[in-house]
């Protein structure tokens, strides 16, 4: 198998920063997310970087930071195709969940950990929902 240079594994990250941002932040409006629960949901610790990333300033994003974007617009698609009522799939977040992996907590409490692990285990649960392999 072909190993990519580390200089395109770069541009790559370079090019899906903004892509990246502008979705993730859309989706937190959708879901009425705090600036505190953002950041959190990003693994950014920096006021000041977080809303530099809100304006569109950004060059570069760790990979922590694009995992964890990945793995929300996973949960963001699977809502989306297991409620189709919107406001519903926004609001289930919120919801207290008594599946085992939440033990009665919301999906989004489980999240709000700060672990890319908690966001992973989300994904996971609704994929499973959907007919996927957990």
């Amino acid at each position: 198998m072909a190993q990519i240079p580390c200089t395109e594994l770069a541009t790559s990250r370079r090019d899906l920063a903004g892509p990246a941002l502008r979705t993730f932040f859309r989706i937190a409006e959708l879901w009425s997310l705090s600036v505190e629960e953002r950041m959190i949901l990003l693994g950014v610790q920096a006021r000041s970087t977080f809303f530099k990333w809100k304006k569109g300033h950004v060059s570069t994003l760790p990979k922590d930071t694009l995992e964890r974007i990945s793995y929300i617009l996973g949960i963001y698609k699977a809502l989306q195709i297991l409620l189709p009522d919107t406001e519903a799939a926004d609001q289930w977040i919120r919801y207290p969940n008594m599946a085992p992996v939440f033990n009665g907590q919301s999906a989004l409490e489980r999240m709000l950990s700060g672990q890319v692990s908690d966001l992973f285990v989300v994904r996971q649960y609704l994929d499973s929902q959907r007919g996927g392999w957990a």
